[in-house]
This record gives structure tokens, sequence and C-alpha cells, in this order.
């Protein structure tokens, strides 16, 4: 299937490791140039030589800093011309203690919702005058099984992100959340040994193994199509079938 996403371009947030990579990747693939933004330059420089196309820009920059959506857009600017796709996926897990301090839970909002939210208002007026958009947020699980701050900013997004679909939907622009099940990522192989992975995978997720980010990337390269035209404010979980509920 022709995507239409030649000429494209885009700003991967998080871009470096694990999903934003791949999603990053996923995009060159199909002819997008793409921004790629994280805060190791020495992974982003890698990426850019492992697509070997020029397509990817790296731009070294941590979403949490007070100015950093004005900066990501005026930098996306001017080294694309515009952008057409925003993918919002820099973010972490934030456990914490029902007695954590108010800048815990400051710090993991900022991070999970209020990143997301400003980068893209940030990028919104000039998609706006384009009539054409395409927002994919990477969020989180709806099942938390204790208490943690990004589960609560990750709620949040999916929120934000429905209201705004119905703001922008009439200027084409379309915004979609996926929550990843369990991705292999460099902090799974850290936290998680293999042997856990296996029997976790066995009990609790149906297709039996554990996702790649590639397996994510997919549907967000789909959804920051034209082809994806018709589908927004949605959430649509990537995770072999782990979450239990149905709807």
């Amino acid at each position: 299937m022709d995507l239409g996403l030649k000429s494209k371009t885009a700003v991967v947030t998080g871009a470096s490791i694990g999903i934003g990579r791949a999603i990053a990747k996923g995009l060159a693939a199909e002819g997008v140039r793409v921004l790629g933004v994280a805060r190791r330059t020495d992974l982003l420089a890698e990426l850019v030589k492992e697509v070997g196309s020029g397509l990817i820009t790296p731009f070294e920059q941590d979403v949490m800093t007070s100015d950093a959506a004005e900066r990501i857009a005026a930098f996306a600017v001017r080294e694309l011309g515009h952008v057409d796709i925003l993918v919002n996926n820099a973010g972490g897990s934030r456990p914490l203690p029902v007695d954590a301090p108010d800048s815990k839970w400051d710090e993991a909002i900022a991070l999970n919702f209020t990143s997301y939210r400003r980068i893209a208002h940030a990028l919104l007026p000039q998609m706006i005058a384009r009539k054409w958009g395409r927002i994919v947020n990477i969020t989180g699980k709806s099942e938390p099984e204790g208490l943690n701050a990004a589960f609560a900013a990750k709620a949040a997004v999916h929120a934000w992100a429905k209201g705004l679909s119905r703001e922008i939907g009439e200027h084409g622009i379309t915004i979609n959340c996926i929550p990843p099940g369990r991705i292999m990522s460099e902090q799974i192989r850290r936290n998680y040994p293999p042997d856990y992975r296996e029997r976790f995978a066995e009990e609790e997720i149906p297709v039996g193994y554990w996702g790649e980010p590639e397996d994510l990337a997919a549907l967000a390269v789909f959804l920051a199509s034209p082809v994806a035209r018709y589908i927004t404010g949605t959430v649509i979980p990537v995770d072999g079938g782990l979450r239990r509920y149905q709807f």
C-alpha cells in the first residue's frame, strides 16, 4: 500500500532509542523528512548514519525545559520548511509512594503530558494554515497496578487529545494515541530478566511474546499518513492482546 507520505515532514520526540527510533526510521523509509528530537546526540547521530538517506535531521533538546516547545517548533520549521506530522514519544514511568512530594508529581505531569500539549499547540498554527496535519501520541496503559504518576499523565493525554480532535478535524488534522504494551526496549532488557519475560509472555500475553518497537511503529506510520484521514480521537493499544478491558 502506498501511504502517500513521500515529501511529508515530521517531528519525532524521544527519537534516539526504542519506539521513537523505530517510528523515525519507519517514516523515513516512506520518504518522510524527519527531525529526530532527543537528549542523546550520539544516538541520534547513529540513527542518521543507519538510515543513510539524509532524511533524518538530529536535534538535541530536553522536552522538559521551559522553552522546549518553542525551540523545537522554530528549529523544525527552519530546517523542514513546515511540519506535517508530530509524534509525541518522550516520556517515562514514574512510580511514586503515597506521600510523594508535589515536585515529583509536577515532574511526571510535565514530562508525560505538558510537553506533549505544548509541542502540539506550538506546531498547530502552521498545520491549520496548511489545512493538513497528523499528531500521534505514544501514551500508556489504563490498568495501573499501583500508584504511578505517568499513568495519570497519560490519561490526561487521552482526554486532551479527544477534546482537541473535536476542534481541529475541520482543518484536516487528526490526533490519535497509541498505548504500548510490553514492547522490548533498553529499559525492559535492563529491568526484566529473560526468564521473567518468557514466563510473563506465556501467562499474560495472548500472542505469546513481547513486542518489538517496529510492531508499534507500523501503526504510528499508518496513522501519520493521508490514508488514515478518517481516524481521529482514538486510543489504539499495541499490546499483543495484553489488556483485558473490552473497549
